[in-house]
């Protein structure tokens, strides 16, 4: 059920792409705006990243297999990792053709209609955006999330955009805000794009889940050990929507095998019930000839 909802997201991101895409070339074209231009090339971008998303959700949602023992949910990682470079390439290009607009100006023709058309677009994209971060949000897919910020990201600088040629139109002897809004919405997602790269990143290297995540982990343990048990060794990881925590229990020796694995269940029951599949490993090791730990 789950799959499904996520995967409808990434297709209802693929659909608005080409809408706001055919929208935001169609004003391009319209007023010669460099600007505009970014904007559309931001919108080529998101069609991309798109369908990047539905291959990587495809691929996440097989099952384990003889290779791919702890399964396929790290190719979200590959997916915001590609939307990410993807981004960075559209500001370079945004840029270089910006400043090409600073060294020839051109004259805007019927900036009206085609910031009419721009605002219909980022209109689609925010109504989109929202009903794709509620479903990341739900079934924590760092895919859909990075998809729907990145839609966000594209409102964000439409609406900048047109505060810019909205002053142009007031003064058109301004006409160099044209170029300078198209430089600053590269900027602005240039910083998009690391951050994306930064957490894909994370992801495939398994950085360790949030430290309020790992402080909640440690007192759930702690809140069902008897008082003669302990842990130690705590590693946390996240693929994708999967959370994996390890540790070692030390138990005192007379603990028997089926006392101390009742134990491991209740820690078990506890960690899964509170933390969104979440897979536990415990390595059970008598108190008498456990190493000591800091």
């Amino acid at each position: 059920m789950a799959v499904t909802a996520v995967r409808r997201m990434a297709m209802l991101s693929i659909a608005t792409s080409i809408v706001t895409l055919a929208l935001k070339f169609g004003a391009y074209f319209l007023t010669g705006s460099v600007s505009l231009w970014s904007d559309a090339l931001e919108a080529f971008v998101n069609l991309a990243a798109g369908l990047v998303a539905l291959g990587a959700l495809t691929l996440a949602e097989q099952p384990a297999d003889e290779r791919h023992a702890y399964g396929h949910d790290k190719a979200e990682y590959f997916s915001s990792g590609v939307e990410g470079a993807l981004i960075l390439v559209a500001a370079i290009a945004i840029i270089w053709s910006a400043i090409e607009r600073v060294l020839a100006p051109r004259p805007l023709e019927q900036l009206g209609l085609g910031m009419l058309i721009a605002l219909l677009a980022a209109a689609a994209n925010f109504a989109t955006a929202r009903v794709m971060l509620k479903v990341a949000r739900q079934h924590d897919s760092i895919t859909i999330e990075a998809d729907a910020k990145h839609l966000l990201t594209d409102v964000w600088t439409t609406a900048g955009v047109l505060v810019g040629l909205g002053l142009v139109v007031l003064a058109p002897s301004w006409a160099i805000l044209d170029p300078l809004m198209a430089i600053l919405v590269a900027l602005h997602i240039l910083f998009t794009g690391f951050e994306l790269l930064r957490r894909s990143a994370d992801g495939l290297m398994d950085v360790a889940l949030p430290a309020k995540d790992v402080k909640r982990v440690e007192a759930l343990i702690g809140a069902e050990l008897p008082s003669a048990a302990s842990f130690h060794a705590l590693r946390t990881r996240k693929a994708g929507a999967r959370r994996f925590l390890e540790f070692h229990l030390v138990v005192p020796g007379t603990f028997s095998v089926a006392e101390s694995h009742a134990l491991c269940d209740r820690i078990e029951a506890a960690l899964t019930a509170s933390l969104a599949k979440a897979h536990v490993t415990i390595h059970v090791e008598p108190r008498e000839t456990s190493a000591p730990h800091g």
